[in-house]
């Protein structure tokens, strides 16, 4: 969740709803001083491959509510933005970015497939697959790690 407000941050506090590469990394860096200009460009790849962000034309928007997103007063990132989620946290963004629904939906979802449609004989990550299939998200990139995720827990 901090990476979404991390990402929501210069677009709420610009009211722009798109804004290029250099505007970002000096928000980040310059403005900001949250994080050296790499990291600002390591955000901005990452806030891409994870489906918070979309890049058009040299512009670069936000691919959620931003209404939806509250920037505490004082809000810094910490580093644990510039850690990679577990496999089942990427899926639920990404099932969160085409369905529109809010997070807690799709947790709730997921816990009553597993509850009344398999009786709790189903793990979180084997739900959330049979979510993205419904929802035609693609997961087969997140397969191994997925699968891994269920060996090591």
């Amino acid at each position: 969740m901090t990476l979404q407000v991390t990402v929501a941050a210069p677009f709420k506090h610009t009211r722009k709803s798109g804004m290029r590469k250099n505007e970002l990394v000096y928000y980040y860096a310059l403005d900001r001083k949250w994080m050296s200009t790499d990291q600002a460009n390591q955000i901005l790849r990452r806030a891409e491959e994870e489906g918070l962000m979309s890049l058009e034309n040299g512009m670069y928007a936000p691919r959620f509510d931003l209404s939806a997103i509250t920037i505490p007063i004082g809000f810094k990132p910490t580093s644990s933005i510039f850690e990679r989620n577990d496999p089942t946290q990427v899926l639920i963004g990404r099932i969160i970015n085409v369905t529109n629904l809010p997070e807690t939906d799709i947790v709730a979802e997921m816990n009553r497939l597993i509850r009344d449609g398999f009786d709790n004989h189903l793990l979180p990550p084997a739900a959330l697959v049979i979510l993205a299939k419904k929802y035609g998200v693609p997961f087969e990139d997140l397969s191994d790690a997925l699968t891994q995720s269920v060996k090591n827990g």
